[in-house]
Parts: structure tokens; C-alpha cells; sequence
């Protein structure tokens, strides 16, 4: 039997591929399952972007192969949106690119800059594809812890010199998956500083830059002076619009670094279909109460497991962003044993804290990807079940 090659070994099973096995085995006994483990909006995409895809999947034009980079209307429409977004000039041309989803686009990345031996600074806890890309492309992850009493943001002081010497790619993601937290313009900042001082390639994946609640807005790291010359910064349209399973987004930011990253992607991927790609460009210009129907939606989700989990006992700081919650897991409870009293008794998935990292030890995660009555009824099954913040072993 051919063996399997020793980077494939050095790869943990994939966090959400392990929670489906459990869901489905689950099922297999009967359980009626609750699933607040992965983060896959349960809502339709929205309508307008479902009707241009009606339009677009019938034009024989787009059945051909795309343009590797993306075609030129959706570079536009993405380059406008991020200059309505956030006041950023881009180039079209040469500082987008359309992407196949952020998953894939930051797999690839590490592709282009990561030699053997290089250090990746990744956030812990954190998105796992970005320790499990830096190990296929040979490299060394380096965590930067993200803890509660420093608000989920990495302290750049700590990371050794010889360490930030060696290394050729930071990864950032606020509003962040998994915690939930936020950062100002201040901390992006001292990001672009620290990189630029090291001569490192600061990426930002802002997959959730469009769920924000109570006011706050996300920053892009190009608002920055000077972010450009270091950066580049990774969008999906997965979470913003419902499209998960479409499989769209866009890299952007510093031509050199885009061009490396493309040329890994086209000898890779042949591009995205390119009636999403017109489907997508509709995105960004969807009617207003759309995407504010979304957002009343997740933050009503969201005050509703909040207010009942205090009520079990878990002291919570209100969500600002995503449609995560980040919570500490009662005392005495590793992360895995948490997760598996709450499938075992209460019938609720939720994904342990330690898969997203070491970091990541002591807490669990909550999608919040169910409506509110199904909320309700995991907060019920809690209370019945016994589960609260002060249980104990």
C-alpha cells in the first residue's frame, strides 16, 4: 500500500469534518440534534443575488473557462464596494483578484511566500486552516496567543526576535472567528508597523467584517496609511450574504504579493464559475434593508442565547461582531468533555475551544446559526439537563 506522504501525517483531522461524524453518528441513535457547531448561515442567499444568478447561468457566455484572476466586473464591483466601504483606493486590475472562497485563497498563500523552515505568526485560537496551510507548505506555525484579558488581541511585544526574524507571514482576522472579538484602527497600526519593522506579509481575512452589531462598524487594514506596502486582505462572501456554499470572494491589496499569490492559483484552480462571479458583483450593491434584515436578525439571535446563558450562569461581554459566541467552559471541564456532556445530554453541538487551538483550551464555541426558538429549546435542554456554568464534575 502507497504511503501516505509525512505532511498528510502531520495533519490533524479537520475540526469540522470530526463534528459532522459526531452529528451523523448521533443521528444513527436517534438523538434529536441541535447543532451550534459550524458556522453555515441557515438563511437563503439573498434574493437578489439568487435571481442574477437565474440570469447569468443562462447566458452561454459565461460557460467557458473564467479569467484565472476574475473577470473584470467583478474586480470593479469589488474595488468600488471596498472604496464605499471603507474610503480604500484599489486598482482593479492589479490589486484584486477573485478568489474561490477565503478557504481556498489563504491555503494557497502560504504557497507562495512559506519555504521550509520559514515561521507563519498565527493567531491562537484560531481559523485552523492557517496552522494546517503553513505545515503543507513546509513551515513552522508560530502561535500568538489571543487571551480574554488582553481582549482576543495578540501583544506583538512578546513574540521573540529570532522568531519574528524568521518569519514571512502574519494572520490577522477581526471581527475574529473564533472569539468573536474586535479591534480598533490603533491595533491595526502597531500590525502594519510590526511587519513592516521584520519585512513580513500581514494578511487580514475580514470574513466577518459585515456582522456587526449595536453600532460598531469593522476596520479594513487599508485604511492604514501605508498598510498597502505590507498587506494584503482576504474577503468571502460566504457570511456577508449566505453564500457559503458559492464559493466567492476576493484577495486584495500589494500588486507584487497578489501576483505570487495568482500564479500559485493558476496552476492550481481554474477560477470561479463566472456566473457566480456575476452573481457576486450584484452582492455588493444588495438592496440596504437586505443586509440589515440580516444583521437585526443575528443580533436578536444573539441577545437571545446571551440572555440565557447568564441565566445558567456564564458571565458574558455582549458580541460585538460574527455570529459567534466564545464562552469558558465550567470549572474542572476540559474543552472536549464540555462538548461531549452537552451532545450526550442535551443533544446540543458545539465544537471544544482546543480545536481552534492550544489557546483555545477552556473555552467552546456557539454558532448561532438556528433560529430563536431552537435557541430557546438548547437553553431549555441545558436547564433540564443540569448544565450550567457552576456544575460540576
Amino acid at each position: 500500500m502507497v504511503k501516505v506522504s509525512e505532511r498528510v501525517e502531520k495533519i490533524p483531522p479537520y475540526l469540522f469534518a470530526e463534528i459532522d461524524k459526531k452529528i451523523a453518528a448521533a443521528k444513527e441513535k436517534g438523538v434529536d440534534i441541535i447543532s451550534l457547531g459550524i458556522g453555515d448561515p441557515d438563511k437563503p442567499t439573498i434574493q437578489s443575488v439568487v435571481d442574477e444568478m437565474h440570469k447569468a447561468i443562462d447566458n452561454p457566455k459565461n460557460h467557458d473557462y473564467p479569467p484565472y484572476a476574475g473577470t473584470d466586473e467583478f474586480r470593479e464591483a469589488a474595488t468600488k464596494w471596498m472604496k464605499k466601504r471603507f474610503n480604500v483606493e484599489l486598482d482593479a486590475k492589479t490589486e484584486m483578484i477573485c478568489n474561490i472562497g477565503s478557504k481556498e485563497a489563504i491555503a494557497h498563500v502560504f504557497f507562495a511566500f512559506v519555504d521550509a523552515g520559514d515561521y507563519t505568526l498565527i493567531p491562537d485560537p484560531g481559523y485552523p486552516v492557517y496552522k494546517t496551510a503553513t505545515i503543507f507548505a513546509g513551515g513552522n506555525p508560530y502561535s500568538m496567543p489571543l487571551l480574554e484579558e488582553n481582549n482576543f488581541l495578540p501583544d506583538f511585544d512578546k513574540i521573540p526576535e529570532d522568531i519574528a526574524k524568521k518569519s514571512k507571514i502574519m494572520f490577522l482576522n477581526y471581527p475574529n472567528n473564533p472569539t468573536g472579538a474586535v479591534c480598533d484602527l490603533d491595533f491595526f497600526k502597531k500590525a502594519v508597523d510590526f511587519c513592516k519593522k521584520y519585512d513580513i506579509l500581514l494578511c487580514h481575512d475580514q470574513a466577518y467584517c459585515e456582522m456587526t452589531y449595536d453600532g460598531y462598524k469593522a476596520h479594513s487594514i487599508f485604511e492604514v496609511e501605508g498598510a498597502k506596502d505590507i498587506a494584503i486582505e482576504f474577503f468571502s462572501h460566504s457570511k456577508s450574504y449566505n453564500m457559503t456554499g458559492w464559493r466567492v470572494g476576493f484577495v486584495c491589496g500589494n500588486e507584487k504579493y497578489l501576483k505570487a499569490l495568482g500564479t500559485i492559483k493558476s496552476n492550481i484552480d481554474s477560477g470561479t464559475f463566472k456566473a457566480i462571479q456575476q452573481a457576486a458583483a450584484v452582492a455588493f450593491d444588495a438592496p440596504k434593508e437586505q443586509i440589515e434584515n440580516l444583521t437585526k436578525m443575528y443580533q436578536e439571535r444573539r441577545d437571545v442565547m446571551e440572555a440565557g446563558l447568564r441565566e445558567l450562569g456564564w458571565n458574558i461581554k455582549t458580541s460585538k461582531a460574527t455570529f459567534y459566541l466564545w464562552l469558558k467552559v465550567p470549572q474542572g471541564f476540559t474543552s472536549e468533555e464540555f462538548a461531549t456532556i452537552l451532545l450526550e445530554k442535551a443533544g446540543i453541538v458545539v465544537p471544544p475551544g482546543n480545536g481552534y487551538g492550544k489557546y483555545g483550551e477552556g473555552y467552546f464555541r456557539i454558532a448561532l446559526t438556528q433560529e430563536v426558538p431552537t435557541l430557546k429549546k438548547a437553553i431549555e435542554r441545558m436547564k433540564n439537563a443540569g448544565i450550567s456554568y457552576n456544575m460540576t464534575k
